[in-house]
């Protein structure tokens, strides 16, 4: 019995290091963590598809993205750095309070990538 539940302890801890990998190793994605309101930061990948970010944890079974933030109205309130060479934007427009954390060359990917936004786009960035 012990020896069962055991391996299913293994079993369950290899699906989650290969969903870290898939999730990490595929394109045009980056590391990113999650911050909504006042919560505690939650560590993801972040990927670029149609005009939204999709943010997915890397905990979890779905492989959906948990968010979808919209480029078109969203705003840039602040940026600041955090401990461990991460830069945090923090988010609002026509998603709710979100709050960023990523790496140098990811945020400027990011900021790139907001004002990059069609013409017709509201676009606001710190």
């Amino acid at each position: 019995m012990v020896a069962a539940v055991l391996f299913f302890v293994l079993l369950l801890a290899a699906l989650a290091v290969l969903r870290w990998f898939t999730l990490v190793r595929s394109r045009g994605s980056v590391p990113c963590r999650l911050r909504v309101g006042d919560h505690s930061w939650r560590s993801g990948v972040a990927r670029y598809a149609d005009g939204e970010l999709h943010w997915i944890p890397l905990m979890g079974v779905r492989l959906r993205p948990r968010h979808a933030i919209a480029r078109r109205g969203l705003i840039v309130s602040a940026r600041r750095e955090l401990e461990g060479g991460l830069y945090a934007v923090d988010c609002s427009g026509s998603t709710r309070d979100v709050s960023l954390a990523m790496s140098a060359d990811a945020l400027t990917g990011f900021l790139a990538w907001l004002e990059s936004a069609p013409p017709s786009a509201y676009l606001d960035v710190a």
